[in-house]
Parts: C-alpha cells; sequence; structure tokens
C-alpha cells in the first residue's frame, strides 16, 4: 500500500480523496457562510483522457473511429499533437497522481460524482464542465478528426455527463472551429439541449475570429440567447515563446496572449456592432491584460480611427460590454486590481472562476475577500451575474433572497 505524509501522520492513497484534500476549502466555506451565496463556477474542468473510452464511440466517422480505437487497444493513448510537456511540479501535488486510485460508487458516473465532491467541499452550487487536453484540438493536424473528437465529445457531455449531474453541471460546448460549416452544425444540434448555455472556442489557434465563413455561427448562437466562450489555455511549441526556458514564463504570457489576440480581432473588426446581443465571455487568462489592452487599443483608435470604420465607440468601451473569469485572479497588488476591477465594471462583468482541479486554482473566497468590493459586488461575481446570465435557479431560500435583492433571479 503506498503511503504519503498527511498533517504528521502516515495515510494511504486511498485515503486522501476530493473531499480529504479540499478539507480546507470546506472549512473557509463555513467560516464566510458560503452556502447562502449561490456560487457559479465558469470554469472547472475533468479530464477527459480519463474517459476516453466514454466518448470515442460516438465518433461519426466509422473509419476514423475503428483508427482511434485500434490505437488505443495498441497502447497508444494520445489523441493530440504530441508536446514535450514541463509543467510536472515532481509530486508536489498530489490529485494528480492519485486521482485514478479515489473510489467512487459502483454505477455512478465518475466525473460527475467527482466534481461534486469538490464543488461541495468549495461551497460552489453550479460549474461549468470543461475538459482538458480538449483545449489543445485547434492545433490537431487534422481538420476532420477535430471535427469527429469535438463532435464525440460533445455528445458524451449532453447524452451522459450533463443528465447525471443532478442539473449542477452546466457546460458550453467545444466548436470544431475549424470547419465552420461543421461548427454550426453543432450548434443546430446541441444548442437546444439542457443546461447547454453555450459554445467555446478553444483560443490556441491563429484563425481569424472576424472571417466572414464564422459570421454564420455567431449568429446561430446568438438567436437562441446563448454565450460564446473563448477558453484559452498554452502552447510551449508557439514559435513566439521558443525562446523562455521556463514553464512559469509560458504559463504567464500564454494566457492571455491568444485571448488578447482573439479579442483585439473581435473588437477591431465590429463584431460588437454586428452581434450586440450575444454575451462573450474570455476565460482563464487572468485579468491583469484587460486593462493594457483597453489603453493600447483605444490609444491606436484615436490615432487612426479611419481603419476601424464598424465602431461607433472607443474599443474599450466593446471590451466593458463583455465578461471575464476571473482565474487566475492576480492578486499581488491590491491596488492594481481594484484598478482593473474598475476598469471591467467588475461588479456586473466579472464571473467567478475556481479553474479546479488545475494546481492554480482559485477558491471562492479569492473573490469574498476581497476588501474592495460591495456586498453586491461580491453576491454578483461569485454568481449572480452568471446565475441571470446562464438562467441558473438558487438552490436554497437564502440564495433566493439574496438574488433578489441583487436583481439576479432568473425568471
Amino acid at each position: 500500500m503506498d503511503l504519503i505524509a498527511d498533517r504528521g501522520r502516515r495515510v494511504s492513497i486511498e485515503e486522501l480523496n476530493t473531499t480529504r484534500l479540499l478539507a480546507h476549502a470546506r472549512r473557509q466555506a463555513d467560516q464566510r457562510n458560503l452556502d447562502g451565496v449561490l456560487i457559479v463556477d465558469v470554469d472547472s474542468h475533468h479530464y477527459e483522457n480519463e474517459c476516453y473510452d466514454e466518448f470515442l464511440p460516438f465518433i461519426e466517422n466509422e473509419v476514423l473511429r475503428q483508427l482511434v480505437l485500434a490505437g488505443r487497444a495498441k497502447g497508444r493513448q494520445t489523441l493530440m499533437p504530441t508536446q514535450v510537456s514541463f509543467q510536472d511540479m515532481g509530486g508536489r501535488i498530489t490529485r494528480y497522481p492519485m486521482r485514478a486510485s479515489e473510489k467512487t460508487d459502483a454505477g455512478k458516473l465518475r466525473d460527475v460524482e467527482l466534481g461534486h465532491r469538490w464543488m461541495d467541499a468549495m461551497s460552489v452550487d453550479y460549474a461549468c464542465l470543461f475538459p482538458t487536453m480538449l483545449l489543445a484540438i485547434g492545433l490537431h493536424p487534422s481538420t476532420e478528426m477535430e471535427v469527429e473528437l469535438c463532435w464525440a465529445y460533445n455528445r458524451w457531455l449532453t447524452e451522459k455527463a450533463l443528465p447525471a449531474s443532478g442539473g449542477r453541471f452546466y457546460s458550453m460546448l467545444c466548436l470544431p472551429f475549424s470547419e465552420p460549416d461543421e461548427a454550426l452544425r453543432a450548434v443546430e444540434t446541441f444548442g437546444d439541449r439542457s443546461r447547454v448555455t453555450g459554445f467555446m472556442i478553444t483560443s490556441v489557434r491563429s484563425l481569424p475570429v472576424h472571417h466572414n465563413a464564422y459570421m454564420k455561427i455567431y449568429r446561430a448562437i446568438e438567436e437562441r440567447g446563448l454565450a460564446l466562450c473563448f477558453h484559452s489555455a498554452i502552447n510551449i511549441g508557439e514559435p513566439v515563446f521558443k525562446s523562455l526556458n521556463r514553464f512559469a514564463s509560458v504559463h504567464a504570457l500564454g494566457f492571455p496572449f491568444y485571448n488578447m489576440i482573439h479579442l483585439t480581432n473581435w473588437v477591431t473588426n465590429g463584431m460588437g456592432e454586428r452581434f450586440p446581443k450575444l454575451p462573450v465571455i474570455w476565460i482563464e487568462g487572468g485579468l491583469a491584460w484587460i486593462p493594457f489592452l483597453m489603453q493600447r487599443l483605444d490609444h491606436e483608435y484615436m490615432l487612426r480611427t479611419s481603419e476601424y470604420p464598424l465602431l461607433r465607440k472607443k474599443p474599450s468601451d466593446y471590451m466593458r460590454d463583455m465578461y471575464y473569469a476571473s482565474q487566475p485572479l492576480e492578486r499581488v497588488d491590491e491596488v492594481a486590481l481594484q484598478c482593473t476591477f474598475r476598469m471591467i465594471n467588475a461588479e456586473t462583468q466579472l464571473l467567478y472562476a475556481s479553474d479546479y482541479p488545475h494546481w492554480d486554482f482559485d477558491l471562492p473566497g479569492a473573490i469574498w475577500d476581497l476588501p474592495f468590493l460591495s456586498e453586491r459586488a461580491k453576491h454578483n461575481i461569485l454568481g449572480g451575474t452568471a446565475a441571470r446570465l446562464f438562467k441558473l435557479p438558487p438552490r436554497n431560500e437564502t440564495q433566493r433572497e439574496n438574488l433578489r435583492r441583487f436583481g439576479n433571479l432568473a425568471a
């Protein structure tokens, strides 16, 4: 039996399940009475590589399905482009290697049960479930495989995982963005399914999001009253990052980098004017880059307004119409953070995100403990705004009253 140290005593790996690992998170939630606050997490993950065998049979193309399943039977596990990763922290984060040994009840979907454990520990009521490895789907050398993997995963998620969650999981589904016609088919097929609140573009790609081929996709999402999110990630193979020799360096720059590229194209090409009722959310890039980009784009706009014929206001004004996920919250300078919150109208535009179970996740206390936030802002950011945006109901009467107080009770 494998033993590790836990607060001065030796315990088996099997004992250290998600609930035990998040005991301090549960204690923090109790101390702040957060069960009465509706908390909606707009960015949480599972490791879909642990359930490949559950969703790969949903691949439509029979030839590709056979190739993928046969390759797995022969021990070739990788579906995504291979990269040498240097994120490992030498065993300092125990929940990664121990996940496979954590026990779950027979007959229940493992991903859902593990999800409920961490949500209960952190006092999270609803969580937006995203994949992890598929965030790099835009790097896949085969467009056809991107289409098939997105389709298979979205079927599994909407037909198996979301229905088994008791209504606590929702998602914005991954679009096969390299093929616009297939992306539109995904919106038309899955857009009206329960707990689908929008669609996701994986940001790690170089395609121009303002290309005319994508306009029908955005219109279809907007017409359905759904949201569009851009979820960033890192790509250590990105040419501009090749001179960086530390994972921390790529991690610091990589996540905001792709969102900055796509947001710049979105704003400067007038997408906010073309789709004014489409909620756009930028996820997992932190917040520090947003004031920088606001100032840079406004500066260029004032110098060369003729290059922005579709814009009726400054780029920063369109950016303030968008939504941003809070994680990772850069808290090293409280004055700078407060300025960032002011510039993005955080009280109405910021959405809490944990990014659990990744190593740099944020607890709800990261928002609740900020001294410069009003009570209204705390409730809105932690869940009120997301409840209104995604039409999520309160789970107890205290939450209902708080949503009513701050004007976020969904119809």
